[in-house]
Order: C-alpha cells, then structure tokens, then sequence
C-alpha cells in the first residue's frame, strides 16, 4: 500500500477514532502534509547502510549498493586482499547517462539499483525506465543494449514462447541433434532435422484431447520421448472495462483467463514413446487421479525412467511419481498425506541424489518444516535430516558430493525472533550441523562462488543493516564491511518501531508484533490505534528488516499509534500454528491479534484499545471487513482495499488450498 493509499485510509478512519478531530492537533492539514512528506524528509538520513552482496562470475570479488548522503553507492570489495573502492567513477557514469537519456542523474542519484558486471568487468549492463543500457568504464559511454528484451523496449523475462499465454512453436530437438518432435494434427510426430519426412508417433490425439508441444521431452539417449495428453478444463473467463483509456475517449473491454475453486481443471495423462521398439505407454491414472497439478515430465539420466511431481486436488495429497520407461509401470517414490492441508506453494523442496537412488525432500509431517532423506529405490525414508522446534526456510544448495545441505531456517535460537531467518550447512545423516549466521537480526547470506567466503549483511526493525566478509572454512569474521548509522535519523525525531510479543489463544504461544510511535511521541497522552491487518496464510508479513520510512510511519504522524502483528494461520511457524488458517480464513489470527493488543495496553497506558481501527489490502482487505463483522466489540472503524471477500470468487489456487 502507497504512503498515499494509507494516507486515504486514514482520511476514512479519523473521522471515527478521533472525535473532535478539528479541535485536535493531530488529523490537521498541517500533519497530512507532513506525513505525505514524511518519504522526503527521512531521505539519506541514514548512511553507510549495505545492501546484500553479489559476488562476481568466478571471482573474489562482489559489489553491493549502500546508502550515503544524498542516495546511494556502488562499491566492490576483493575479499582476497581486502581492497574496498567504488564500482566505477560515479560522477562520469552520471554524466554519460544523463547525455544518453536527456534526463539528469548525479553520483548519488543513478536510476537503477542493480548492475550486472560483464566483459570482465571492464562494463555493466543496467536496466531502468523499461531499456537496458551497457556502459564502457573505461570511456564512460552508455548505449541501450539491444541484444536483451529490455533494450527493445520490452518486459523482459518470460517462459517459453515469450509471454503469458504464448507457447513456442519451435519443434523439440532431441539431445543428440538428429531429431525433432512436434505437433501434428494434436498429435505427436517426428522427423529428421532439416526433413520434412516425418512420422507420427500417436493416433489418439484430438481437438478436444490433443498432446501439448511444450510438454514434450526427450530421453537423454535420444531413443524415447514423454508428452502430456491434455484434455482442457472449463475456460473461464474475466472480463473487465477500462473506463478512460488514454488513446481513446470510449471505454474498452478486455479479458483474461482466470480459474476460479471449484472449476474444472485441464486433465493431463503422460506418455512414453519408444521410438526404436515403436511402442507407446499411457500410464494409468490410479496415482494421479484427480490432479489439481502435475509437474513437467523429467527424464532419470540412464533413461531408465520418468518422473513427474502430482498435487491432488484439495491438496491434502501429494505424490512424486516415477514410471518405468520400458514398461509404464508407476509407483510413487514420496507420498505426503496432509489431514490439513500440503503447503506445496512455499514449503516444497525436492532434490535427487545419484539419479534418484535417494532423494532430499521437504515436510512438515512431524510439526515443523524439515528435511528428510528418501531411499529412491524403495521410497522409504533413511532418515531425517533436520529435527527440532523450528523451521526449514529454504534450502540453497545440495552438495552431493560432501553429502551436505545448505539451508536457511527460523526459530533455531530461543532468545531470538522466531522468524529471523539464519543460515546452516548440515550433513546428509543429520550430523555436523553448521551455523553461518548467528547475530541478533535477519540474514541474508550470499557465499562466493567457490565457497571460500560469504558476506553476511542483517539488521533488525530497531538497527539499520551491517555487513561482514566471514570465511566459510571456520566461520570467522575477516572483515567488517558496512555498518548503517542512523544517528542522523534519531535527531529528526525518528523512533524505532518496538517489537512486541504476547501470548496467544492457547497461553503459551508468542504472538509477534511491532509498534510505530509517532515523532512527536507523548507518553502522557491517550492514542488510537490503527492495525495494518494482512493474513494470509502463504507467509509471515511482520516487517523484520530496518526500513527508516514505512507507510505505517506516515500513518503514526497523524496522532495513531500504528502496529502490525501476526496471529496464528499465518506461516513460518509450527504445522499446529499454521492449520488454524485451513478452512477457517474468517478467524484470521483474531483472538491472538485481541489478546496482544490488550497486552501493549497493560503495558501502555498511552495505548487506548477503546479506539481500534483497521485497514488492509487484498486478502488483508478481507480480514479488515472480517474484524468489524466479527469483532464489532474491539475494531471501531476498517477501510478493506480491494478485498477478495468471496473465496468461491477469489483465485483458484489460495482458495482450494485454504478453504
């Protein structure tokens, strides 16, 4: 949500929560404008704050982007002799592409916020204002690069064929070079490379039940191929009016393909083709009966067999998949059964060993979200690999050959935020664990490209971020790096937001939260409260890095205190504290949210609960509608942003999940 946006909410919610406004001093045109404001004036207060590291290609070297008077610098550090210096001469790249672009930059104002070093780092390529640009360090001269999408004015990116919606036409050639395949009247052909001889490989392909060109791969011995025969689901359609286009006065329509709960779905059935015995296998659906999802189909490296990942729908189910190439015989490697629900969207993590002889996989089935190691060959679990109260984040790297897993997770130290993230290296057997990181803060570690070193740059909503060069081999610092000074901030009458914990419905469960003050802060006065309400179940939103200026500030200025919190249904805790979301999205952490504001307020006398409002957007727009609905005793006022306040309306893949 905008400073603005917020600012319309709070227009929205004033009018209740501050009674009298007009004879206050809060709520005045006055402070509207210095909240508005309030971006620019906390503006380069901070300095020598870093931002996380990117290492060079195969170098020692990495570059970050920090903050100093007036905006920012680019800085690159060689961690093999320690040398720190600028990226590249600022004041001439300002030059060179204020002349490029007819527009005026300065050192400490460039348009973008990350480069990519290319030609041995003897030039960057940048992107802004939707073009690319390559610029020479040695002659300080920018050109739009038009080798890259951005260059031709495009978007950029994309998967295959280009865009949403488009699918490559291009044939799919086999590993070796010698063949293509492609679709031929809705089914599967081959040829030749440079022939227009081919020869189909189906029969049973058809309008309505056709094989799907981007789904085809090959075997790596280029003697079989897999495809997908698809039969679409219902097409639903949404259509919208753009009211005032800016190229005609009419208004004009248009739509998009939008699936929505409960609709039908594509069917997918993989195929196996054998090209030298001239066979061909569907496989029988009993494993995969009623998919909501299905992965592309991966081929093991000695052809032996495909494999594909099922997400049943209702997503209490789900099953990697392997067939048989000779044969089509399936069986299901790894089998998750949820009573709840399977977080496939954020905690799903698969890695194969040795072309499936094992497999590292990702589950909460204990309570919390941690790793395990699967036999391949007879889908059983060797072991687990991490174990406690706390949880798997993420896995960066799998290093097979050490046996070892690189991984972030939250939760690991008592005395710390439960959602600070950290960064560990354990082995396969789940010994030798390694911590990377362990101050007082959230992390984001980035290792050198071979390893040798890593930078750790952290801070937490109370500190702005600090930067070290450590050694991977022993952990130890090498070198301080940056450390953020917001002194500067302090004497504008910044404060801190607080971070609050109290217990939740259950009375043993920190619920996490965080207070903004205003600048002008008076301890011996009462203050409204505005909650910032968002949640949905797919993560945690409780801001947990430094940030000098948020929306939620620019809310306090006006004579609020502003918090947000989040309650149980929300991620990145237990599997227990999580599944209160499942079916349930009306609860939205409610009595935990109630029970922590009436704890600041017993703690706060200047904390007045007789006076709470709440605001949110999208799914927090729902929940802001759902506290005055079904908490009409506590919130006072709500301002919902484009709630989905309809789950059988709303997305298909939050709804059917969730509800």
């Amino acid at each position: 949500m905008t400073t603005r946006h917020s600012l319309l909410a709070t227009v929205a919610l004033a009018a209740l929560l501050l009674p009298g406004i007009r004879l206050l001093a809060q709520g005045t045109v006055a402070d509207y404008r210095r909240a508005d404001g309030l971006r620019t004036a906390l503006q380069g207060l901070v300095v020598d704050a870093p931002e996380p590291a990117t290492w060079l290609e195969n170098s020692s070297r990495f570059w970050y982007r920090k903050a100093v008077k007036g905006g920012n610098a680019f800085v690159l550090f060689d961690a093999t002799t320690l040398e720190k210096r600028p990226a590249f001469d600022h004041e001439r790249l300002a030059a060179s592409l204020s002349t490029a672009t007819a527009k005026k930059y300065t050192a400490v104002t460039l348009p973008f916020n990350t480069l990519t070093f290319t030609d041995s780092a003897r030039s960057i390529v940048v992107t802004f204002d939707s073009a690319t640009w390559r610029c020479d360090l040695s002659a300080y001269r920018c050109g739009k690069d038009t080798s890259s999408p951005g260059g031709r004015g495009g978007r950029g990116g994309g998967g295959v064929g280009g865009g949403p919606g488009q699918v490559s036409e291009q044939p799919r050639k086999s590993p070796d070079g010698k063949s293509e395949a492609f679709i031929k009247n809705f089914n599967v052909a081959v040829r030749p490379v440079g022939s227009q001889k081919d020869s189909l490989l189906s029969s049973d392909g058809s309008e309505g039940n056709a094989y799907a060109l981007q789904s085809i791969v090959w075997s790596p011995d280029s003697r079989k191929l897999a495809a997908y025969l698809v039969k679409p689901g219902y097409r639903r359609m949404v259509r919208y009016v753009e009211s005032s286009p800016t190229d005609q006065l009419q208004p004009r329509t248009f739509e998009r393909f939008y699936a929505k709960p409960g609709d039908a779905l594509d069917e997918q059935l993989p195929v196996i083709f054998d090209l030298d015995a001239h066979k061909e296998f569907a496989l029988d659906n009993a494993l995969f009966p009623n998919a909501y999802s299905m992965t592309r189909i991966a081929w093991r490296r000695d052809n032996r067999a495909v494999t594909f990942e099922y997400n049943a729908r209702g997503h209490q189910l789900y099953r990697v998949i392997e067939a048989d190439a000779a044969t089509g015989k399936e069986r299901a490697v790894i089998e998750e059964h949820m009573p709840t629900f399977f977080e496939y969207s954020a905690k799903k993590f698969r890695s194969d060993i040795d072309d499936g002889k094992e497999v590292v996989w990702m589950s909460e089935r204990d309570g919390w979200n941690h790793l395990y190691l699967y036999d391949g060959v007879t889908a059983r679990v060797k072991n687990q690999i991490t174990r406690g109260s706390w949880v798997v984040r993420g896995v960066d790297s799998v290093d097979t050959g050490k046996r070892q897993v690189w991984f972030r997770a939250s939760g690991m130290n008592p005395k710390q935020d439960p959602y600070f993230v950290q960064y560990y290296r354990i082995n396969f057997d789940g010994t030798g664990l390694t911590a990377f990181t362990e101050a007082d803060g959230n992390h984001i570690a980035r290792f050198s490209p071979d390893h040798q070193w890593y930078v750790d740059t952290w801070s937490r909503v109370d500190l702005p971020s600090v930067s070290t060069l450590r050694r991977t081999s022993d952990q130890k610092v090498v070198q301080e790096i940056e450390r953020g000074d917001a002194t500067e901030l302090a004497k504008a009458g910044w404060h801190a937001p607080e971070v609050f914990r109290a217990k939740g419905r259950d009375g043993k469960t920190d619920i996490w939260g965080v207070i903004i003050r205003p600048s002008n802060f008076d301890p011996n006065r009462k203050y409204p409260v505005i909650e910032n309400i968002y949640a949905g179940p797919q993560d945690s939103f409780v801001p947990k890095n430094f940030s000098a200026f948020t929306a939620m500030g620019a809310l306090a200025e006006l004579g609020f205190i502003v918090v947000q919190i989040d309650g149980m249904g929300t991620s990145n805790r237990s599997k227990a504290f999580h599944d209160v979301a499942w079916k349930n999205l009306g609860d939205a952490g409610f009595p935990d949210r109630i029970l922590w504001h009436n704890a600041v307020a017993a703690k706060y006398a200047w904390y007045d609960i007789s006076r709470v409002g709440i605001y949110g957007t999208s799914a927090g727009g729902q929940n802001a509608l759902g506290g005055l609905l079904f908490h009409p005793e506590f919130y006072k006022a709500g301002f919902s942003a484009a709630g989905c306040h309809d789950n059988r309306m709303d997305k298909i893949w939050w709804n059917e999940q969730w509800m």
